[in-house]
């Protein structure tokens, strides 16, 4: 019996590296904002501005009205999808994503629910719920208020959920435009992009669909285990398709020895390839799609993005998370106030500052005047003010 030769190993740093190289953030991308979209499988959406601050972070000639326009064009949209959360995601891709995980973390997040449903004919909430925001879009409250109409028993919460969980639906513009906005209000995506048939089954997920999914997984952000592209997705027991396409995979294992996959063209940069500082908005999928996230978040500062339920804004030094950023945007000027884990040398702060610098006159509001307050590591901002010309466009 022939000696089975031992998967390469790849260093945390090797895996920094790679997964940067995947995530458009070594160097800025001359994509499109609907190739970026559709390379990165969709952006983290809970709130309005993260999609725009992801991509500028990543898209070299980026524009805020590039993602806006798409948007109102229908080209992308808003959406739950992956691990059951809002996601900006092409018209390609948007039902196909929604329809792969529905048997995953959209239907476990119905069954949380299934209590205050006790006498709801699931079946006929769906087609209520569709006929109801096909007449036009609507608000979570109004598709709640319809729905009590026939069960003025039923919790109105978990009607709510329902109507989320079992219709895939779509966030209409003008929400979520750059400068725009405005509240939540609801359309199916079959309506709204037009094309396949907006129901998502319950038998699980197609095994071509997943596949090539598994591939555009691995594209975005391996190397990467089974259990980091299940976390990215919120399924379970995706080693089959994983098995399946073993032979055409290349196969590695990190230092601790989990088994990691990739595609065999994907980029592999060395793990000296220079890192620059990048800004990231809370929820960046970078954060999220890993079991293991040490590649990228070092585990003494894991606790230090949330408070409660709510994830801050970060940004990278040398390719790892190193401290938070927050953005104060009043009427007469903006400031944007930068706080580090560690103190960063005198080369890192001006990269800071130049990265920071770049961001405000690419997102900040037009014709504000900016500060840029970088602070001492562990203590309260005011390492004093940085900048302070009038935000313009890049």
């Amino acid at each position: 019996m022939a000696l089975q030769t031992p998967s390469p190993v790849l260093s945390s740093r090797a895996l920094n590296r790679a997964t940067l190289g995947r995530q458009l953030l070594l160097d800025r991308a001359p994509l499109s904002a609907e190739d970026a979209v559709r390379h990165l499988v969709g952006l983290q959406a809970q709130n309005t501005k993260p999609p725009y601050y992801a991509l500028a972070a990543r898209l070299d000639g980026f524009r805020p009205e590039d993602l806006s326009a798409l948007m109102e064009s229908r080209r992308v949209g808003r959406m739950v999808s992956l691990r059951s959360t809002v996601h900006t995601h092409t018209a390609d891709d948007g039902l196909p994503l929604r329809a792969l995980v529905q048997a995953g973390a959209v239907d476990r997040e119905l069954r949380m629910f299934r209590k205050g449903l006790h006498g709801v004919d699931l079946d006929r909430l769906a087609a209520r719920t569709v006929a109801y925001v096909e007449e036009g879009a609507r608000t979570p409250k109004e598709i709640r208020e319809h729905l009590l109409l026939e069960w003025p028993e039923g919790d109105p919460q978990a009607l709510t959920i329902a109507a989320r969980c079992l219709v895939p639906m779509v966030q209409v513009t003008p929400r979520g435009l750059w400068g725009r906005s405005g509240q939540v209000a609801l359309t199916t995506a079959r309506k709204w992009f037009g094309g396949a048939d907006g129901e998502a089954g319950a038998a699980g997920p197609d095994a071509t669909v997943l596949d090539a999914t598994v591939l555009r997984y691995l594209r975005a952000f391996g190397p990467a285990s089974v259990q980091d592209m299940q976390t990215w997705c919120g399924l379970t027991r995706l080693r089959p398709a994983f098995e399946r396409l073993r032979p055409g995979l290349l196969v590695f294992r990190d230092e601790g020895g989990t088994e990691l996959f990739d595609v065999p063209d994907a980029p592999r940069p060395d793990e000296d390839t220079p890192a620059p500082p990048r800004f990231l908005p809370e929820f960046d999928n970078l954060l999220l799609s890993h079991a293991d996230r040490t590649r990228v978040v070092p585990a003494e500062h894991r606790a230090r993005t949330w408070t409660g339920n709510q994830a801050h804004r970060v940004f990278l030094l040398d390719g790892l998370l190193a401290g938070l950023w927050h953005l104060d945007e009043g009427r007469e000027r903006t400031v944007m106030t930068i706080e580090p884990f560690a103190r960063p040398t005198r080369a890192q702060r001006a990269a800071l500052t130049a990265e920071a610098e770049r961001t405000l006159r690419l997102l900040g509001p037009e014709g504000i005047p900016y500060d840029i307050v970088l602070g001492e590591a562990d203590g309260p901002a005011g390492g004093g003010a940085a900048g302070g010309g009038a935000a313009g466009r890049a």
